[in-house]
């Protein structure tokens, strides 16, 4: 079970990520899937922006 911290934590990080890449539509679905996975959430935004991986990687790691 998620204790209260880890889902504060992983809401702020859905909130960078959905502010960073405004310009997208990431539904909560999507967004599960890719919980607490770093690289399947870089090929998730790698797929919906077409970013290259290494850029994502770096504005991703400057939130967490």
């Amino acid at each position: 079970m998620a204790t209260q911290s880890m889902n504060d934590s992983w809401a702020r990080v859905v909130d960078q990520i959905r502010s960073i890449w405004s310009d997208q539509d990431f539904d909560d679905t999507e967004m599960k899937k890719a919980r607490g996975k770093f690289n399947k959430m870089v090929d998730l935004i790698h797929e919906k922006t077409g970013e290259p991986r290494p850029e994502i990687m770096q504005k991703i790691s400057a939130f967490l």
